[in-house]
């Protein structure tokens, strides 16, 4: 029998929990990106945006609806028990946050929003191709541009612009389609532990939760390279099929 040879290791996947109304998800995309940026291997990245609902009972507002300025201030303050002047203060440290990455962050612009139905947008740009673009498209939306993530034709506008087709969107909402893989996502954020977002989860051996730096993300990827357990070949000589035909 010949030697046994290795093959190459599979990739690393990255599951990533996360809201689309949530600015440290955003700030953490952000410096998870820059990680990977630095990342020799991040070719062989598999990265997967999973749902998590930050207010499941939250009520959306319409496209158009107004916007109080401090409307966000509000809620940050009636949810942590602390005066208007106090949740401003925690916006403005999240907009300083998010402007060193690079983000414009705009929470006077922000509309109130149910995320179920963005949750499903994400799992039909997964089987589409683009996840990532779409998850993009949905968290600029919501923090710099003041869009309506909870308006289903909001929804299907931004979703067109990043790539996935208008009346597949329309259709898939309009049958909830994908409702039960994001109540799969929240079961299985629940199964894991995962009580806040953003959470990372690499190889599902690894867990990060927060908005980390990237050179503490960079150090996970690292690491999850390097213990890759690749399959061991027994033996060589079989019959096999390829692209370029089968052995005879």
């Amino acid at each position: 029998m010949p030697p046994p040879c290795r093959a190459v290791p599979a990739a690393v996947k990255v599951e990533i929990w996360s809201d689309v109304v949530c600015p440290w998800c955003h700030i953490g995309k952000r410096r998870f990106e820059a990680a990977l940026a630095r990342f020799p291997h991040r070719d062989a990245v598999e990265v997967e945006w999973k749902a998590f609902e930050l207010d499941p009972g939250a009520r959306s507002a319409g496209a158009g609806d107004p916007v109080s300025p401090t409307g966000y201030a509000e809620r940050l303050a009636k949810k942590y028990g602390t005066s208007v002047a106090g949740g401003q203060q925690m916006t403005d440290h999240m907009t300083q946050q998010a402007a060193v990455e690079g983000l414009d962050f705009r929470f006077d612009r922000a509309v109130r929003a149910n995320t179920f139905d963005a949750h499903q947008v994400i799992h039909l740009a997964a089987e589409r191709g683009v996840q990532d673009a779409v998850k993009e498209r949905l968290l600029t939306a919501y923090f710099s541009q003041g869009e309506a993530v909870g308006d289903r034709e909001t929804l299907v506008r931004l979703a067109a612009e990043a790539g996935l087709d208008g009346d597949e969107v329309r259709a898939a909402l309009e049958d909830q389609r994908y409702a039960g893989a994001v109540r799969a996502d929240e079961a299985e954020a629940g199964s894991l532990g995962i009580s806040g977002v953003p959470f990372f989860v690499v190889d599902r051996k690894y867990g990060v939760n927060g908005a980390q730096s990237a050179d503490a993300l960079l150090e996970v990827l690292e690491r999850a390279w390097a213990e890759r357990s690749p399959l061991i070949s027994v033996s060589s000589d079989g019959a096999v099929c390829g692209p370029d035909g089968c052995s005879v």
